[in-house]
């Protein structure tokens, strides 16, 4: 069937009356790549729509899917048609569930609410989807469903639905995979999730390695901090970093080790934002305490907050330092690091002879403990 043809009641009659249900099949897809290619309109398109009508009727499931491949993408579609097609087995539906925008999210809603785990799994491939398709999917698909709609960058998931799936798999390492590997994620949900895998990092290291769970927690901590402060991109929105501090706060996480770890990366606004927390004030008054010129506030700043005064040196190297090289490093954090390492070996103590700031920032935990 060629597009200078175009349809006739002769294609019809042929079409309805074919005896072979591989004729229908082939017939089902040369109209339906005809209808695609075309956009027929007027009396043509519904002579079109008369046989796509008759077809989705057709005894035959071969029949049915050839017309469900054909008219998946097709934005055109009727959506009586798109809807029956989307009802039938799987073998027809699915192909129509996975890529047709001619289904709304109501559509989408009553498919997921029918508990069939394909279905499930086809809606989680759709190159967009929802918020509140995501929402359900969560809510009702397995782990197969869950870990490809996470997976899926074309999918919209907010702060609460990641969540969700933190709480509901925290122990699936199939569902965290595709998590970690996801090109972007909310501040909160990439600490949660840097928390939940150093977990399982302690576990691994206590029971395959022979270690105390003592020296186990201690390289969990540390693994975990830097992880963290891996996280803390220059030019965060402040009120993800607000949150992420809270979270860390809440969960205990907020150590005086990942403070200053975060300090010596040349993270100022989650410095200033962590001991706000940690001290219960504004950020606005944390910021004047810290850039005081003078010595006090810093010192005041830290023993509201509960930090060892045993860091308060390296605080105040960080501070300097930051303020010294803001306007001739800007965001170059290697070259902040190289400062920070170099000023606090030689300031604070000079029988340190590592320039690993891991270890640095280990040693002055341990001291300050």
């Amino acid at each position: 069937m060629s597009s200078e043809q175009g349809l006739s009641k002769t294609d019809v009659v042929r079409l309805l009356s074919e005896p072979s249900a591989e004729n229908r099949a082939e017939a089902a897809r040369k109209v339906g790549d005809y209808f695609v290619q075309n956009t027929p309109t007027g009396a043509e398109r519904a002579l079109a729509e008369d046989i796509f009508r008759a077809l989705v009727k057709d005894a035959e499931v071969r029949v049915r899917k050839a017309l469900s491949d054909t008219l998946k993408e097709s934005p055109d579609l009727p959506r009586d048609l798109a809807r029956a097609l989307a009802a039938d087995v799987n073998d027809v539906s699915l192909p129509m569930i996975a890529s047709s925008t001619v289904l709304d999210d109501d559509d989408l809603l009553d498919i997921i609410a029918s508990q069939d785990s394909e279905r499930q799994l086809a809606i989680a491939k759709r190159s967009v989807i929802s918020a509140g398709i995501a929402d359900a999917l969560v809510d009702q698909g397995d782990e197969a469903v869950v870990s490809t709609l996470v997976g899926n960058e074309g999918a919209e998931i907010s702060d609460s639905t990641f969540s969700r799936v933190l709480d509901k798999f925290a122990d699936n390492d199939k569902i965290k995979e595709p998590l970690v590997k996801r090109e972007k994620l909310p501040l909160v949900i990439a600490e949660r999730l840097v928390s939940m895998v150093t977990e399982t990092l302690r576990d691994h290291l206590v029971t395959h390695h022979e270690l105390s769970p003592g020296v186990a927690a201690d390289l969990l901590l540390e693994s975990r901090e830097r992880a963290t402060v891996t996280l803390l991109v220059p030019g965060a929105k402040s009120p993800d970093l607000l949150e992420l501090v809270s979270q860390l706060h809440e969960n205990d996480r907020l150590t005086p080790t990942l403070i200053i770890r975060a300090l010596c990366m040349g993270d100022m606004a989650f410095f200033e934002a962590a001991l706000a927390r940690r001290a219960a004030i504004p950020v606005t008054n944390a910021w004047q305490l810290i850039h005081d010129k003078g010595s006090l506030g810093l010192q005041r700043l830290f023993d509201r907050a509960g930090l060892p005064k045993a860091l308060l040196d390296v605080a105040r190297i960080g501070v300097d330092t930051a303020e010294e090289t803001r306007l001739t490093c800007g965001d170059d954090r290697n070259a902040f690091r190289t400062i920070m390492i170099e000023r606090v070996l030689t300031q604070i103590d000079e029988r340190l002879d590592s320039e690993n700031l891991d270890y640095l920032i280990a040693k002055l935990g341990r001291k300050a403990a």
